[in-house]
């Protein structure tokens, strides 16, 4: 393991941003340089290493790099090895420039897949649309339902709206007539309140926002009597870990429903949640199903990496397989140009039992399921 069961896992990763560069680069980040020879294709991936980020990052990372060898190892596509470039940025946008331009320098690079987490996809959609950079950008952790119908990106996982859309037609079937929303910083608060708002309305389910304050552990800990029984909580797993520190303290029952950021397996790790019902969305099958998706994610997670199956690591690895699937359609040596036509097709792929078929607004992603930490401590889907 990486990282310990216990303790706050974002902490032992990372602690400060000196920290980042020691501890995570040798031991999840795949740095290389791009080979010269023109019969090696590379797929880059980019992925954000700030604390804030750190958790989804990480995990979608390990699901890729996972696919990416069992790909090579089973002959690569189409005959042909790829080379899965991994570069880390720090959530600023001179490093995402960086990050970039490098790219940009490396002829054989024909495309981009699986970009964590949601703040650096969105920023890099915005950076390709700007340059009119001809490269396809395949399966990003993109939460940002506001980016779709771009020609160049092609986002597979369901959006954060269509998230709280379902979460909330869930709680609407109940009976719930107001729901609070919890953020876990002004951050979150400026950048999804709008999301959160919007589906609260279509659904007719009264919505009461809490602009965050501070600790997330005092949160919790001053919610008032009419505060709202069900929480929807936005932001990552550590940061729910801090809320529920907090609400587990008080007498009221409360239920919390997260989004797809959030690790409920992790949670679990971090002995969080143990007197408070936790419901998390998320854009992939269950880690246990059945799907031969699924199955060969388990497989080979186990076979390649000493790590628990998530969410996210599953998110990772299928991004990596339909980016693969897409390229084994490229007659001939696959190049930026004809890759791209490929992806433009946005042909309807079954991945394993993980269907993508895209939208009117150029996102497939209808795939949202829910799991749950009962009261008990069971993980329940």
């Amino acid at each position: 393991m990486i990282y310990p069961p216990t303790g706050s896992r974002r902490s032992l990763l990372s602690g400060t941003m000196g920290l980042v560069a020691f501890a995570v680069a040798p031991a999840w980040a795949q740095p290389g340089k791009a080979s010269s020879g023109a019969r090696t294709a590379v797929v880059a991936q980019i992925v954000d290493s700030t604390a804030g980020q750190l958790d989804v990052s990480r995990d979608f990372l390990i699901g890729s790099r996972a696919a990416w060898q069992d790909i090579n190892t089973r002959g690569g596509v189409n005959g042909r090895p790829i080379q899965h470039l991994t570069i880390e940025v720090d959530g600023s946008a001179g490093s995402l420039r960086t990050a970039l331009d490098s790219i940009k320098r490396t002829p054989n690079c024909v495309a981009l897949s699986g970009t964590a987490g949601d703040r650096t996809a969105s920023q890099l959609v915005a950076l390709l649309q700007q340059d009119q950079h001809d490269i396809a950008h395949v399966a990003p952790w993109l939460q940002n339902s506001d980016l779709d119908g771009d020609n160049f990106t092609f986002p597979i996982f369901a959006s954060r709206q269509d998230q709280i859309a379902q979460a909330l037609k869930s709680l609407s079937t109940m009976g719930v007539p107001e729901v609070g929303a919890i953020y876990a910083s002004r951050q979150e608060y400026a950048q999804y309140r709008d999301d959160v708002e919007r589906a609260s309305t279509t659904l007719k389910i009264k919505l009461k926002s809490y602009e965050p304050t501070g600790d997330l552990a005092r949160v919790g800990k001053s919610l008032a009597a009419d505060t709202p029984r069900i929480l929807l909580f936005i932001g990552g797993t550590p940061e729910l870990v801090q809320f529920t520190q907090g609400i587990d303290k008080q007498s009221q029952q409360r239920y919390i429903v997260a989004m797809a950021d959030v690790s409920l397996p992790t949670l679990m790790q971090m002995g969080a949640a143990r007197n408070t019902p936790v419901m998390a969305t998320q854009v992939v099958p269950m880690v246990n199903s059945a799907l031969p998706i699924v199955k060969a994610y388990r497989e080979t997670l186990a076979r390649l990496y000493d790590e628990p199956p998530t969410p996210q690591s599953l998110a990772g690895y299928i991004a990596a397989r339909y980016t693969s699937e897409v390229l084994s359609t490229v007659e001939g040596a696959p190049t930026r140009q004809n890759t791209l036509r490929a992806f433009q097709q946005r042909q309807t792929i079954d991945v394993g039992g993980f269907r993508v078929s895209f939208n009117a607004q150029r996102r497939s992603g209808s795939y949202v399921t829910q799991s749950m930490i009962t009261r008990d401590g069971r993980l329940v889907g």
